[in-house]
């Protein structure tokens, strides 16, 4: 938040990180101004608990998703979603005039990753208008995210790439309020790149998300240009030792079930050997290497490891155990897994 506070900027974190309630209280009692939400389903959870400014990033499609969107807009006056088709702004306008309430809309706009979002400055301006025009609709602004920069880990390389993107959202930004669509929320931007975003000068929100847990990508990131990393470390996957019959190596009880697997593998974090490293091993084992193979370590031994990629691998468990130094303080359940 003090970035944040510095910069004159909003933040509204990613709550698929966490999909945590207990997360994102936490969050908005720090400053923030709601929450983002991948998925109806964590949209759920989030506005079930009272959570405020959910933000529902993805574009959505199927009549059972939408017709969840409605109602939860009767439930929550400031919930906003994104959209990147006309059609899906028709069938939102006959939903909302049902049900009587007032939704909030952003445009999606594709600045590179060409995944979801508009994608040429005459789509965007008529997609605006559309939202602009339909009955129980209110154009609020744009969306912009480039997931495809953000593990660039030299920061003016990746500080090269990504300005070409966000001059593109600059240009669409002064085009729509060139026809009064004047975008009161631009919103965007993420952890690996949020001190570009904070200093663009285009951004008035940013969805930074897994700065709160970090993981094995991210710590390989150059979040700064000149100093170290801020955010530390708060997620880890704790395994046990199960089997140390062979040498130079024993098993864990953590493997590709434990961890999302689409990026390095997870590094060891507080215990175990210096020189050891982990590897995967199968569906439920992993492997803890040693340089030297008169190393070992004892059965139920306990090991500490960094997730590679947070947000899949928290959605491959049920809780988070909190625990402040030796001491569990506290259970959270993973809230917002699941699909509608």
């Amino acid at each position: 938040m003090r970035f944040m506070r510095e910069s004159g900027l909003a933040l509204r974190p990613h709550g698929k990180t966490h999909k945590s309630v207990n997360i994102a209280k936490l969050q908005i009692e720090a400053g923030a101004v709601g929450i983002c939400t991948a998925t109806v389903k964590e949209a759920q959870h989030m506005i079930g608990a009272g959570i405020p400014g959910v933000f529902l990033t993805t574009p959505v499609v199927g009549s059972q998703k939408l017709e969840t969107i409605s109602q939860l807009s009767t439930k929550a006056s400031d919930f906003k979603v994104v959209v990147d088709n006309p059609n899906v702004v028709n069938q939102l306008s006959t939903l909302m005039q049902k049900c009587g309430a007032s939704l909030e809309v952003l445009i999606d706009i594709d600045i590179g990753p060409q995944r979801t979002g508009v994608n040429s400055l005459p789509d965007i301006l008529d997609l605006a208008a559309s939202v602009d025009n339909a009955t129980g609709l209110k154009f609020s602004g744009v969306q912009a995210y480039s997931g495809m920069v953000q593990h660039i880990e030299d920061y003016h390389e990746r500080l090269v790439v990504y300005g070409k993107q966000l001059d593109f959202l600059k240009q669409a930004c002064l085009e729509l309020e060139k026809i009064g669509l004047n975008p009161d929320i631009v919103t965007g931007g993420g952890t690996g790149t949020f001190d570009i975003d904070r200093k663009a000068g285009i951004f008035t929100e940013l969805q930074s998300g897994s700065y709160c847990v970090m993981d094995v990508q991210y710590n390989a990131v150059q979040l700064l240009p000149d100093v170290d990393n801020p955010f530390s470390t708060a997620l880890f996957v704790s395994s046990s030792v199960i089997s140390n019959n062979a040498s130079g190596f024993v098993t864990a009880d953590a493997g590709i079930k434990s961890f999302a697997m689409d990026g390095p593998p997870p590094k060891i974090a507080q215990t175990g050997p210096a020189d050891a490293e982990y590897g995967i091993s199968g569906d439920e084992h992993g492997k803890i290497s040693f340089k030297d193979e008169n190393t070992s370590m004892e059965l139920g031994e306990i090991v500490e490891l960094i997730t590679p990629h947070c947000d899949p691998t928290v959605n491959l468990h049920n809780y988070f155990h909190c625990v402040r130094g030796d001491t569990l303080v506290d259970i959270w359940p993973v809230d917002g897994r699941g699909v509608i």
